[in-house]
């Protein structure tokens, strides 16, 4: 496990400050705002740890309201909106400067068996046969708008191996494709040894859903997004229903795809699949996607 591994479990281990009321950190941002993967994470400990242990998380719900300051602790309060016989539901909200930013519904199951099918697994290259990020976010320094993009967007992705199967946005301005992606991912070193619970897994996937998934709206246009400075971007909201156990720290492949753009929105809706087939996670986000005039 590396050093920015540690950091973000460590991200994660919120500090308890009352009851249902929860206190996290931030990292530093690649934009000017806290990282929207984080906030969501965060906010899915929070509400994961007023539930008992034996129910585990199924669904959440989530809306984007303000940008996050980085600068700033984040406070998460819980409210317990329901506790039955097999599923219990929580509402969390994140505030910032008084002002919330970031509202979060989320849904555990204890565990029961029940009907069984799944969509199939696309076909994808091995991870081991791709290039990670740190050999390809190089390749295209000079087409990012900024000086030390690239090493900023390799900083923030040094606790996630993520690995694209074609090429990513920015290496693809002004050549529109087909409004599809695929990234394998795992976080960079087993979780053997730390906290090692299910709840764990559950929040390091939502960290990482909200890095690509809007990556197929601008492949369909040939735009590289902020890194290129053609598009104006952020989540607006975001939902995932985890379907299987899965582990974070081995192998999922992100299939992403995008079925509509329209008023300056982008919609984008993926399934996360274990290395062995099976359909983990389901995703959809929507976000801002402007064109800067």
């Amino acid at each position: 496990m590396n050093q920015a591994l540690k950091s973000l479990l460590d991200l994660l281990d919120l500090e308890q400050i009352e009851q249902d009321i929860f206190r996290g950190q931030s990292r530093s941002a690649v934009v000017p705002r806290v990282f929207g993967g984080q906030v969501a994470a965060q906010a899915l400990v929070a509400a994961g740890r007023t539930v008992p242990a034996e129910r585990h998380a199924h669904s959440l719900h989530a809306y984007f309201l303000r940008p996050g300051d980085p600068g700033a602790p984040i406070v998460y309060t819980v409210d317990r909106i329901r506790d039955g016989r097999s599923f219990t539901t929580r509402r969390v909200v994140a505030v910032q400067h008084g002002q919330p930013i970031f509202h979060l519904s989320a849904s555990f199951q204890t565990y029961e068996d029940g009907l069984e099918h799944q969509a199939a697994m696309p076909p994808a290259p091995d991870p081991e046969t791709l290039p990670t990020a740190a050999e390809i976010l190089p390749r295209y320094a000079d087409a990012f708008v900024e000086p030390g993009v690239a090493e900023r967007l390799l900083e923030a992705r040094e606790a996630v191996d993520l690995r694209y199967v074609d090429a990513p946005p920015f290496g693809s301005v002004g050549t529109p494709k087909e409004p599809r992606s695929q990234v394998w991912f795992r976080t960079n070193g087993k979780l053997d040894g730390v906290i090692d619970e299910p709840l764990l897994h559950v929040c390091l996937a939502t960290y990482v859903s909200d890095m690509t998934l809007l990556d197929s709206v601008l492949l369909a246009h040939g735009r590289g997004g902020w890194a290129v400075g053609d598009v104006v971007g952020a989540s607006l909201d975001h939902a995932m229903w985890f379907h299987r156990p899965f582990r974070a720290d081995e192998w999922l492949l992100y299939d992403q795809e995008s079925p509509s753009a329209s008023g300056g929105r982008g919609l984008g809706q993926a399934r996360i699949y274990t290395r062995d087939g099976q359909l983990a996670i389901s995703v959809i986000q929507e976000g801002v996607v402007r064109v800067p005039r």
